[in-house]
């Protein structure tokens, strides 16, 4: 089987250009023009880099594949200028690993957002749009997308195979709705992703319980996202009931993250992978949520807070605490509860040896 690159190169660049995206400025061989003409081709981690790669090094667990690494150059901070090998050049930068992203922005620009699987431009064979439908110039229809009445879709956006978009949906300029997404009862801003096999606006779980059984509760608001948004595959953000979901501008939404009914989260948010956050909460802007944590409903998350992996959260989070554990507690009680149930288990496994020597 042949080998392919799903990611192409944009065009080489000199060691000075990329110095200059990322704001970082040259160390290594005398400074002179060949140095800084030294061309970059690639992107690689430090063990697998090459002659005409860029690599990065943020991270001292990395330090053995730093000291063999064999790339032109690699973005480091200047107290790790002392452990590059000889031969390769020092990007000295005060984050290499966010300056990496501003270089792979320019380098492999069409990575930044999913495009056409179908190399498509306008509308592809094969997708259906309701004659009521309003498609600015620009907008992308791989075949299987299916738009519905009074749906409008701004320019620069891309709608993936099999996405369905529904009556009155409206979604902004240089979007992008991966394959098999479904959006319905929603608003969506400009520079928006979706991921395939998302789903936003289906209906919440809500019912009234009662010895009859269990009544449906419609739900009738919308799920709104703002600007620049990031949603990922296969996670799950429901409409409001009796008012709006929303996701604040610039959050970033993992993949398998289930967002419930009338849950307001703000700006620039992080929410990793198996996170649920139950109805009605409202989760201020810069709030981090670890990957499988659980937020019980009608919960405060307050501003800044950071919520650790696997954390169950069963009451109001402060403004800029740090919590973890399940039930979750500042961060600092939890990790001291753990380490007195782990002297626990030890004492007790001791005085088990101990008996069964005697």
């Amino acid at each position: 089987m042949s080998a392919t690159n799903f990611f192409h190169l944009e065009r080489p660049f000199s060691l000075a250009e990329i110095a200059e995206i990322a704001d970082a400025h040259i160390h290594g061989g005398d400074r002179s023009a060949s140095v800084a003409d030294a061309v970059i081709v690639g992107v690689a981690p430090l063990d697998h880099a090459r002659h005409g790669d860029l690599s990065f090094f943020d991270h001292p667990r990395y330090a053995a594949a730093l000291k063999a690494c064999r790339a032109t150059a690699c973005l480091v901070r200047e107290r790790n200028l002392d452990a590059l090998p000889p031969g390769v050049v020092g990007l000295v930068t005060a984050g290499p690993y966010r300056a990496l992203a501003k270089i792979m922005a320019r380098l492999f620009p069409d990575a930044l957002r999913p495009g056409s699987l179908f190399a498509a431009s306008g509308v592809a064979p094969g997708a259906l749009v309701h004659p009521l439908a309003r498609l600015e110039l620009g907008v992308t229809l791989d075949p299987g997308a299916v738009v519905g009445p009074n749906a409008e879709i701004g320019c620069g956006t891309m709608i993936g195979p099999q996405a369905v978009i529904g009556p009155n949906v409206r979604i902004g300029r240089d979007c992008s709705i991966g394959a098999c997404a479904s959006v319905t009862h929603a608003l969506i801003g400009d520079r928006v992703i979706v991921h395939p096999g998302a789903r936003l606006g289906q209906d919440g779980f809500g019912f009234a319980t009662g010895a009859d059984g269990h009544l449906k509760t419609p739900q009738i608001g919308r799920v709104i996202v703002q600007d620049d948004v990031e949603i990922g595959a296969n996670a799950t953000i429901d409409r409001g009931a009796t008012r709006d979901t929303i996701v604040g501008e610039g959050t970033k939404i993992d993949n398998l993250v289930q967002i419930g009914h009338n849950v307001v989260i703000g700006r620039r948010c992080v929410i990793v992978a198996q996170t649920g956050v139950a109805g009605s909460c409202e989760i201020g802007d810069f709030v981090l949520l670890g990957g499988q944590s659980a937020i019980a409903g009608h919960l405060s998350i307050g501003e800044g807070a950071q919520i650790a992996a696997k954390s169950g959260v069963m009451r109001d989070v402060p403004v800029g605490a740090r919590w973890g554990g399940s039930p979750a507690r500042p961060i600092r009680r939890h990790l001291r509860g753990e380490v007195m149930l782990d002297r626990l288990a030890r004492r007790d496994a001791a005085d088990a040896r101990r008996r069964a020597g005697e």
